[in-house]
């Protein structure tokens, strides 16, 4: 999290899903047409990680849908009406929680009911079983 959003920033976020998955060979990365999403740096390090790198039709919000629909989750479920965070650490540490919570025990239909770590646990291990 940052004040401002730079290449920096969403440069940073996608090291940190290299590092934390491992390899994001054959990964897509789905964005807007930012211009920290579209900049030479953002592009060469997608490549050097091997991220395909997508872009949604400018004017068509549904491209924007599932990550629209996911925001306001985040909002409903950690504001509960209230207007901000409060200061930039509160937010962090409740963004954090939440994320954590999101991604390893909150089941979500699309994903036949898992977890999105336990779904991307299945599809990984699922396609290296094809593989051998």
């Amino acid at each position: 999290m940052r004040a401002s959003v730079r290449t920096g920033l969403v440069a940073d976020a996608l090291r940190m899903a290299a590092s934390t998955r491992g390899c994001l060979d054959g990964a897509v990365f789905h964005s807007d047409h930012g211009a920290q999403y579209g900049s030479r740096a953002f592009a060469g390090l997608c490549g050097q990680l091997g991220v395909t790198r997508s872009m949604g039709a400018v004017g068509t919000s549904a491209d924007n849908a599932a990550c629209e629909s996911f925001h306001a989750f985040l909002k409903r479920e950690t504001l509960q009406g209230a207007h901000d965070y409060g200061d930039s650490d509160s937010c962090r540490r409740t963004v954090f929680a939440w994320l954590t919570r999101y991604n390893t025990r909150r089941r979500h239909s699309a994903n036949g009911h898992l977890s999105p770590n336990e779904y991307e646990h299945r599809h990984h291990t699922a396609k290296l079983t094809l593989a051998a």
